[in-house]
């Protein structure tokens, strides 16, 4: 069956469109996971295939960028988007904190990281460097630079999760985050105590066990 397809307002499955490695699909893979939300994931080659570029997929996003969510008989678009409409349509379990405080903590961290390091190290930024090495110390800079800026963050919000007790979206964000820099940029958390203390334990929840990269990538 071919992944452009869209959805009846009738349909009772949720389309992901995706990439198994991308940090803004897992974000948004998570949020279904922990809403209990039916889904479907249809993969996007952004990387080899380029299947983005096509005029198939922009016409299901325009930005031609993952993810994107066809539910409720929408087609929504952006990360953050797409999980404030989950979190305002399907409330409990909660991804926001009640105390207007808190919320606004958590949407510092989601801000870092989706506004201040996550666009930096874009992998369609590549095209516009010289050399790889350039891309890379470009991309490794601005990654620990918005790692630091987390890490004094967290130092005031943590408890169990990034915000308190309670997953958030700042945790739905930040563990995306981190596998890249770990893996892709191969970024050390040594010196951020607190990043690598709530990474580890994050790993562990059930949520980022079943939406992790390894648990979704297609078989060859």
């Amino acid at each position: 069956m071919t992944p452009f397809v869209t959805t009846s307002k009738g349909e009772s499955r949720a389309i992901l469109y995706g990439f198994w490695s991308s940090s803004c699909s897992w974000r948004v893979r998570a949020g279904l996971n922990l809403k209990s939300i039916v889904f479907e994931e249809r993969n996007i080659d952004i990387v080899k295939e380029q299947s983005q570029l096509t005029d198939k997929y922009k016409n299901i996003n325009p930005s031609q960028k993952v993810p994107a969510l066809i539910i409720d008989g929408q087609t929504l678009v952006e990360s953050m988007a797409i999980l404030q409409y989950l979190e305002d349509t399907r409330p409990e379990p909660r991804l926001t904190p009640n105390d207007p405080l808190q919320k606004a903590r958590m949407r510092e961290i989601c801000e870092t990281i989706v506004s201040g390091i996550q666009p930096l190290q874009n992998i369609g930024l590549k095209s516009h460097f010289t050399t790889e090495y350039q891309y890379q110390q470009f991309t490794k800079y601005w990654c620990d630079r918005g790692l630091q800026t987390l890490e004094n963050l967290l130092q005031k919000t943590t408890g169990l999760y990034c915000v308190g007790d309670q997953i958030t979206m700042a945790d739905l964000c930040l563990v995306p985050q981190l596998f890249n820099a770990t893996t892709r940029l191969e970024l050390s958390l040594d010196k951020y105590p607190t990043l690598s203390r709530l990474y580890k334990n994050l790993l562990k929840e059930k949520v980022f066990e079943e939406t992790h990269p390894k648990a979704v990538r297609p078989k060859p």
